[in-house]
């Protein structure tokens, strides 16, 4: 999500068928849900990965949240579970020629309805699907911006001009390291990759974003426990946790050896990214970017999304659709900053007009959804689109 490279709390966050939808985007099969597994099983192979990643498309996406939802709890809350708008939105992100997008449950809203997450989940996946897009859910989280702790309840509205004012963690950060409280997270992370394992349209698991950020190394034994519990179901899609801080750290480099696939967060300037996938490919592994887009680092889709299209990186932008995140708002802004000239995050307003129309254009080239020459594209020749229709 977005970083503590600033003070205080900054943290933020297929196989082509004949439909040219990807393998991950199919529908679902029937998926184990035994929480009684005791076996041990190992990291997918390095073949075994490098498999994966050859049936996939180039996938390209964004981390996303409705506009409606100020964080994750408000997302999948049977009370502000928003499907109109998520569909409606997701139409959008097809439009760029998004295929894919990264989305955080939260472990409150399982523990007080897991068979209501579970529905709406399936809810969210079938309208992915309709729109060509697979899924990266996030299970595990330690960002925590508004500095309280997760309720399933109605949640406060964001702080005006306040980036992620009201982001919380998951699960709450005193059960990260309470012991007595793990039976119920290991049931957590069972019951959903569960019973998502053969679901075709989730195209990876992203166990835990961002562990450490505010809690140091005390998140690394839950980070391992979930990638014991998760390995112990044997879903079709790999597993990972993305690297985000410090990636020469004993920390860091312990998320990317249990990662099937390796990740990272990249939000820096064209050098800097490219000596994190020197880092990260080491690994001998695939490699996805799961967070990016800082305007004001250099960090933009000019700059990066042809980097990570020529390389075939995987790669999740921050934010689609500017709404009750604020995460258009740069980290640290004050309460009652006016909207910035250049945008951090995020792409369409809620009415679905860009940030910025060119941009735009330029994202849609580059995914291939619109067909331009770069000397069209750099001379400024390409068409306005102000309004994406889903």
């Amino acid at each position: 999500m977005n970083r503590l490279s600033l003070p205080g709390w900054t943290c933020v966050l297929a196989l082509l068928t004949g439909s040219g939808l990807p393998l991950s985007a199919q529908e679902a099969q029937p998926a184990r849900t035994d929480l009684r597994q005791t076996k041990t099983v190992t990291r997918w192979s390095a073949d075994k990965a490098w498999q994966w990643h050859q049936k996939q498309p180039w996938l390209v996406g964004c981390n996303f949240l409705p506009s409606t939802a100020v964080n994750d709890v408000e997302m999948w809350r049977k009370e502000t579970f928003d499907a109109k708008t998520i569909d409606r939105e997701l139409g959008w992100a097809q439009e760029l020629g998004f295929n894919t997008v990264r989305v955080f449950l939260n472990f409150v809203v399982w523990r007080e309805d897991a068979a209501g997450l579970k529905k709406r989940f399936a809810v969210f996946l079938k309208s992915a699907n309709r729109h060509g897009i697979c899924v990266m859910p996030i299970l595990f989280d330690d960002c925590n911006f508004a500095g309280c702790v997760a309720q399933a309840n109605k949640q406060p509205d964001p702080v005006p001009g306040v980036h992620n004012s009201q982001w919380v963690s998951s699960p709450p950060l005193a059960m990260v390291t309470d012991r007595a409280a793990w039976p119920l997270l290991e049931q957590y992370v069972k019951d959903l990759v569960g019973t998502f394992a053969h679901d075709r349209r989730v195209v990876v698991w992203d166990l835990y974003n961002e562990p450490g950020n505010g809690m140091d190394a005390r998140s690394q034994p839950l980070m391992e426990a979930a990638f014991a519990w998760a390995r112990e179901i044997e879903p079709i899609q790999p597993l990972t946790t993305g690297a985000w801080t410090d990636f020469n750290s004993p920390f860091s480099r312990r998320m990317m050896e249990l990662s099937d696939v390796v990740s990272f967060h990249g939000y820096d300037p064209v050098p800097d990214i490219e000596a994190k996938l020197k880092t990260c490919e080491a690994y001998g592994r695939p490699v996805l970017c799961t967070e990016w887009l800082v305007r004001r680092n250099g960090n933009t889709f000019e700059q990066i999304l042809p980097l990570f299209r020529d390389h075939k990186i995987g790669c999740w932008n921050w934010g689609l659709v500017a709404g009750r995140t604020q995460t258009y708002f740069p980290w640290g802004s004050p309460k009652g900053a006016p909207e910035p000239k250049v945008w951090q995050h995020d792409i369409l307003r809620a009415n679905g007009k860009p940030f910025d129309a060119r941009e735009v254009q330029f994202i849609k080239v580059t995914t291939g959804k619109l067909p331009a020459s770069r000397a069209a594209l750099k001379s400024g020749q390409l068409r306005e689109d102000p309004v994406l229709q889903p």
